[in-house]
């Protein structure tokens, strides 16, 4: 069994978290033959290697390549299910959209079925959380862990105007969940990062004890005052912990973890 621990010094964006796991050795071309399966025309992802403050990291891009479909939630799910991707990536992604839609409804006070995923970023974001769940179902991660979330300070242009951070969105997804703000004024954790850091996450603090294996460093796009960079450790845990898989159905609804039990756009 592999554990995982997000550390989110400089945040989480969907690309930094998709980066770190190609960085860890997920092959990029048997990733892009698995997000054929999605149906979807006009994208493409590359992954290079980029240096943050003079680490070397992974960057994947998502370039869009025609025009999009506006889209909402049921075209999203829609798209699941007539995709050729496996049931429980699947069921995890529909669970990860449903949660992004609540939280986008609940700011703009509208129900999450009419909430307007962007063209461009709906793509994005479609690739970066299937990308994940794929990335970690071939790295056989079971279990992950991550750090208190650095969310970052300023403001952040969205597609509704000039906004605080963390963005309304990503707050409302991050309840119940530890976060501080430290280093460069600028957003550090995107909608995207939030709910997949909440969704996959069984608990959030220090480190488990493990025998580290890897480490892999997913890089946003900017530099900043510190290494803009999520890192990934991977490992396999102590004897005395006991196998809890991320992809069980008591963590489905991303509810936060206490004793042991489920409480279960991006960076410019």
């Amino acid at each position: 069994m592999k554990i995982a621990y997000l550390d989110c010094f400089a945040g989480i964006s969907g690309d930094m978290f998709l980066g770190a796991l190609v960085d860890l050795g997920v092959d990029v071309e048997e990733l892009r033959q698995e997000l054929w399966q999605l149906g979807i025309q006009g994208f493409e992802i590359t992954a290079s290697k980029v240096t943050r403050k003079g680490i070397s990291a992974t960057k994947v891009d998502v370039k869009v390549t025609q025009e999009q479909p506006h889209r909402h939630l049921g075209d999203i799910l829609t798209i699941l299910d007539h995709s050729g991707l496996a049931e429980d990536i699947k069921r995890h992604t529909r669970n990860i959209f449903i949660q992004l839609a609540a939280a986008e409804g609940k700011i703009h006070g509208c129900p999450p079925e009419t909430v307007h995923f962007h063209e461009v970023g709906a793509v994005d974001a479609i690739v970066d959380i299937v990308g994940t769940l794929i990335c970690l179902d071939k790295l056989e991660i079971v279990e992950i862990y991550c750090s208190p979330l650095n969310v970052g300070s300023g403001t952040v242009r969205c597609a509704h105007g000039i906004m605080p951070v963390p963005a309304p969105a990503t707050a409302e997804i991050l309840m119940n969940v530890p976060i501080y703000t430290a280093g460069p004024a600028v957003e550090l954790v995107t909608p995207t990062g939030a709910v997949l850091a909440k969704y996959l996450s069984r608990d959030f603090g220090p480190m488990p004890a493990m025998i580290l294996k890897g480490v892999g460093y997913g890089a946003g796009d900017r530099e900043t005052e510190i290494p803009n960079l999520l890192r990934v450790m991977v490992g396999e845990p102590e004897p005395r912990q006991y196998p809890f898989q991320w992809h069980s159905e008591a963590c489905a609804h991303g509810q936060p973890h206490h004793h042991g039990h489920c409480h279960n756009r991006e960076h410019n």
